[in-house]
């Protein structure tokens, strides 16, 4: 006999990637930002009080709302903070959707979707990707989701849909749609506008990857006032920690420590492109801070291996359509270096 409901008895759960405790291992597979946060974050954290750990934080994470009201010229009303922005995805899949209301989104892109979908048992709607991972709006559109999710860069392809095309989206469908920005920050433009302009629109943001809060676990999502207030109703009563809070007020603040990280690891993604083009691989043109590289000979799930066996982890999702590729976070320079060296030993 199970306890469980039957949807969680034969669900298979979301695999995070590999988290090595040999501080040797170069590791290239869960896109971490591989530079320290703002100095300023660590001097936030130390500054957090006795008293402020003694109490429970505020239940809507009031500071941080601010700063980034500031930030994005909205209102605090605008903004839901979140452990992480997968509890944003966790809050909207709750109160959205269900058995008798559709979520949609294309594939190949974040797994997590899938398995949230499947806790709340709710009808799950995937559309393909065009050939080239243009948006197939027209099929969205049929899907009929009453929330939508858009991966914007996607992962794991690191691809861009343009603002316009997102906008169409946006106007044509009858449900709100939801766009996963988690790797916007390593973007050439974003779709906040649209959470300013539309009251179907939730742009979704992590503290995770350009301000390298990882460790931290805070997100946060920006729309309409209404979808925020519905969205309150279903999150945690003390959602954010007082620490998380602190600390990404003061990450989001430095905007200048922030624009330099961010330079460097763009810059570091075009090198790394370039090498490996110059091994004869086909890499994906990428607006995050990864890469997802085709491997024929030998094939992908072989490199994986080889790789990790000389103390370099990056990403294979043994996955249709996708599992002649391998994702690859961009490094720092000498990281990267050693990527490349080894792949020159494995290709040769």
């Amino acid at each position: 006999m199970s306890y469980f409901r039957a949807n969680i008895e034969l669900l298979d759960g979301y695999m995070p990637g590999e988290q090595p405790t040999d501080p040797s291992v170069i590791k290239l597979n869960t896109n971490e930002n591989p530079y320290p946060p703002s100095p300023a974050v660590l001097r936030a954290i130390a500054a957090v009080t006795p008293e402020q750990l003694r109490r429970y934080p505020h239940p809507l994470g009031n500071p941080f709302r601010d700063v980034a009201a500031r930030h994005f010229g909205v209102t605090r009303d605008h903004i839901i903070c979140g452990n992480g922005m997968d509890d944003i995805l966790n809050l909207t899949v709750r109160a959205f959707s269900g058995p008798e209301a559709a979520l949609a989104y294309p594939v190949p892109t974040y797994t997590l979707y899938a398995v949230l979908g499947a806790i709340q048992a709710s009808v799950v709607r995937e559309v393909p990707w065009k050939r080239d991972y243009g948006l197939p709006i027209d099929e969205l559109v049929q899907a009929d989701g009453r929330v939508t999710y858009l991966a914007n860069p996607n992962a794991p392809t690191g691809t861009l849909v343009p603002f316009e095309q997102v906008r169409t989206l946006a106007e044509r469908l009858r449900g709100v749609l939801c766009i996963d920005e988690a790797y916007v920050d390593f973007a050439d433009q974003d779709c906040m506008e649209l959470a300013r302009s539309r009251d179907n629109v939730l742009v979704m943001r992590t503290m995770s990857k350009g301000y390298a809060l990882a460790g931290l676990r805070f997100g946060f999502a920006v729309g309409h006032p209404d979808l925020i207030a519905g969205l309150m109703k279903v999150k945690d009563s003390y959602n954010v920690d007082a620490v998380a809070i602190a600390a990404a007020s003061a990450a989001l603040t430095d905007q200048e420590y922030f624009r330099q990280t961010r330079d460097r690891i763009v810059r570091e993604r075009r090198r790394l492109a370039e090498a490996l083009a110059g091994l004869g691989l086909d890499t994906l043109p990428s607006q995050s801070n990864f890469l997802f590289t085709r491997f024929e000979r030998p094939p992908a799930g072989q490199v994986y291996e080889s790789l990790k066996a000389r103390g370099i982890l990056v990403r294979y999702f043994n996955s249709p359509g996708i599992s002649d590729r391998i994702r690859i976070t961009v490094g720092t320079p000498e990281q990267n270096d050693a990527l490349i060296a080894a792949l020159k030993d494995l290709l040769r």
